[in-house]
Parts: C-alpha cells; sequence; structure tokens
C-alpha cells in the first residue's frame, strides 16, 4: 500500500521579532577648556537707534528703561559698521529742543555721519 505523503507544508516562519538598534558607547569628547574673548565693555547702554535721516545728518534713538540722555553726555554710537564717539549738543522731540530724555523717548540727534537702524548707543564708563 503505497502511502501517499501528505502535504505538509512547512510551518510559517515566525516573524523575527525586530530587536532594539544596538546601543553605542556613548563617547565624550575630553572638555577642553576654552577661554572665551572678553565682551568689549564699550559701558552701560542707553538706548537704540530706530531711525537716521541722511538730509540733515540726525538719527533717533529711543532711550532705553531706565536711562536718562542729558545734553553734554558724551555718548558712543557702537553696530556691525558704525563706531562713533560724540558730546551730545542738542536733542530735540517733535522739533522742540529739550534739555533731557527719559526712559521710552524718543530723541533726535545731530551725528557727525550715517548711524545705522538697531546700532546701540552707550555712556562709555567713567
Amino acid at each position: 500500500m503505497a502511502t501517499k505523503k501528505s502535504a505538509t507544508r512547512t510551518p510559517a516562519r515566525a516573524k523575527a521579532k525586530k530587536s532594539a538598534p544596538k546601543k553605542r558607547p556613548v563617547r565624550t569628547k575630553k572638555s577642553r577648556k576654552v577661554k572665551k574673548p572678553a565682551a568689549p565693555n564699550y559701558g552701560t547702554e542707553i538706548g537704540r537707534v530706530v531711525a537716521f535721516f541722511r538730509i540733515p545728518v540726525v538719527a533717533v534713538i529711543k532711550v532705553a528703561r531706565g536711562a536718562r540722555l542729558k545734553t553734554g553726555d558724551a555718548i558712543r554710537i557702537k553696530g556691525h559698521t558704525t563706531d562713533l564717539k560724540l558730546t551730545v549738543s542738542s536733542l530735540q522731540v517733535n522739533h522742540q529742543s529739550v534739555p533731557e530724555a527719559g526712559p521710552r523717548d524718543e530723541v533726535g540727534l545731530k551725528v557727525p555721519s550715517r548711524a545705522r537702524r538697531g546700532d546701540r548707543v552707550y555712556l562709555p564708563p567713567a
């Protein structure tokens, strides 16, 4: 009697579980103490240039909180391409001369050359 081999299927391969990726050892760089150059001390920041008019050569400065700007003060306007040192000869608000500007005031100031929007205004250290 010939026995017929039953067609047996090979068992379906069990899906291999995806193993978690192998963790590599964490390499740490040797910490080198790099000395950063000291930040330049231009003085106390008292405001920023918000506008510049080239025909009368005037910069509009917004005075920062807690700062004051008076006529006769020596200031420095420093920006990416600007570095001006000058003495405040006159301040104007709405075309009226004022002796002093308080916090958050926008004042016009005559400057010797171009100042750009965003330049910072400093009172130099004494």
